[in-house]
């Protein structure tokens, strides 16, 4: 099998400057396929970058903007994930990502989890999103696409991967913090997310992907890093820290089988069993009977408009 070849986007977007942004991702869609890439990976909120605050609604737009359509037929036979400010129907904005394939916004994941905690406060400025599914890809892989935060919560990297996930995708725009040298690579962040990604890949037997932006917004230093592990928890490529480029990994699709069925950890999952006590502990934090302990009603009201297999426009997560 021809291997896969990934472009990690480590790139430094420009504060609440969209064009400027997009102008610069369709730069290094050209420099990608010039360098073979079938999949380039974009960092969290790369079209407009993080610190957005009050100029969020600014540079927000629909996940069928034209500009995303654009930038999806620059992508040509290439698959591309950006991320961007996604206002829905109901003017809710999202951190969201999109994957594109085929000329067209194929799919798109919502931030599920919103830091509050630290120098974060997304949750002022952003809605959290509710659904998280898996995509099949033409590159012959199924995806599971998750920002930043996302990663921290053990359940993410599982029901992605149970969802049929052989790659799990995670873009960021991680700041760095404590800087120390009694870390590996002294900066406790990087060491942090290198543990997590490394756990996640073998306890997944997954390929994991990681792009974080680096460059600075007002005050706060993002670190770079970017990374692909291996199914068995092996990384096969980490990015310099600091230092803003486009960077090449080829991986082999048939590692996720190999890995697999040498170490059957998925197979050997019990989600009826973690489904079942989940319900018990709800109920007991909310002194409600278990056969009520469940999520909202996933009606007309909860689903987000334009998601599910059942309409025309982009499958949302």
């Amino acid at each position: 099998m021809k291997p896969l070849r990934i472009a990690l986007a480590q790139l430094a977007p420009r504060l609440g400057l969209l064009d400027d942004n997009l102008a610069r991702h369709r730069e290094l869609l050209a420099a990608a396929r010039i360098g073979g890439a079938n999949l380039v990976v974009f960092p969290e909120l790369g079209l407009t970058g993080y610190q957005l605050q009050d100029l969020a609604a600014e540079v927000a737009i629909p996940a069928d903007d034209p500009r995303l359509a654009g930038l999806a037929r620059d992508a040509g036979d290439m698959s591309a994930i950006v991320s961007f400010v996604e206002e829905a129907a109901d003017h809710r904005l999202f951190i969201s990502a999109a994957l594109l394939e085929d000329g067209a916004v194929r799919f798109v994941h919502r931030k599920l989890f919103l830091p509050t905690y630290g120098l974060f406060d997304e949750r002022r400025f952003f809605a959290a999103g509710d659904r998280l599914r898996t995509v099949e890809s033409r590159l012959g892989v199924r995806l599971g696409i998750a920002v930043c935060e996302d990663f921290w919560h053990l359940a993410v990297p599982e029901t992605l991967a149970l969802d049929g996930a052989q790659m799990l995708v995670n873009v960021s725009s991680s700041p760095g913090r404590d800087l120390a040298a009694v870390h590996e690579v002294g900066l406790g962040t990087a060491a942090s997310w290198r543990t997590l990604m490394r756990t996640y890949a073998q306890l997944t037997t997954s390929f994991v992907v990681f792009c974080n932006r680096v460059g600075t917004d007002e005050t706060i230093s993002f670190w770079g890093g970017s990374e692909v592990i291996a199914p068995s928890g092996e990384a096969l490529f980490t990015a310099p820290l600091f230092d803003e480029g486009l960077y090449f990994v080829d991986i082999e699709l048939g590692d996720v089988r190999r890995e697999r069925i040498g170490l059957p950890l998925l197979r050997d999952e019990r989600p009826e069993l973690h489904l079942r006590e989940l319900r018990r502990i709800l109920a007991e934090r909310t002194d409600m009977a278990i056969d009520q302990a469940s999520e909202a009603p996933d009606g007309p009201a909860a689903r987000p408009p334009g998601t599910g297999p059942a309409t025309d426009g982009p499958e949302t997560a």
